[in-house]
């Protein structure tokens, strides 16, 4: 088989349908939209109910709110420590070995195990993960929070009423 043997495959491209070219064209004089009236003569727009209030504006709104104190961090497992072969991980180690995206805050979970002392240096640890590495002989290093601290939940923003 040659370049100028290869076709498209039997009925693969199929011609448009051209519209509104007159009788003998098979599609002429209503060109397929009926007859008369709005749709007929013009486009209506998607979602346009002849001026009653749409469907999408009559169903109610999603409600909820957005937390402005919402931490995200990035996840890495215990395994996946073990997995690197680092023995001082930090998030700059992690980034440097496409563990984690740039300027991640990085919280460490305790799936897997860990063989040998390890200095882990993240912004979080889970419990179980925590008590892993002490146990393996390693240290955990708690990173302080980027973000200010939540405020306290004492009542303090409702007593000027």
């Amino acid at each position: 088989m040659k370049i100028h043997d290869l076709k498209p495959a039997e009925g693969s491209n199929k011609r448009r349908k051209r519209v509104g070219r007159g009788i003998g064209a098979n599609g002429g004089k209503t060109a397929g939209r009926g007859s008369k009236g709005q749709r007929a003569r013009n486009n209506v727009r998607v979602g346009f109910e002849g001026g009653q209030m749409p469907l999408l504006q009559r169903v109610p709104k999603l409600r909820g709110f957005n937390n402005p104190f919402r931490v995200e961090y990035q996840a890495i497992n215990l395994d996946t420590i073990t997995e690197s072969g680092l023995s001082d991980v930090s998030p700059e180690t992690l980034y440097a070995n496409g563990l984690i995206g740039k300027g991640a805050l990085v919280k460490v979970l305790g799936r897997g195990t860990i063989s040998g002392a390890v200095t882990v240096t993240a912004h979080a640890f889970s419990a179980s993960a925590k008590s892993a590495i002490e146990a393996a002989g390693g240290t955990a290093i708690e990173l302080p929070s980027p973000y200010r601290v939540r405020p306290a939940a004492n009542g303090s923003a409702h007593q000027n009423r």
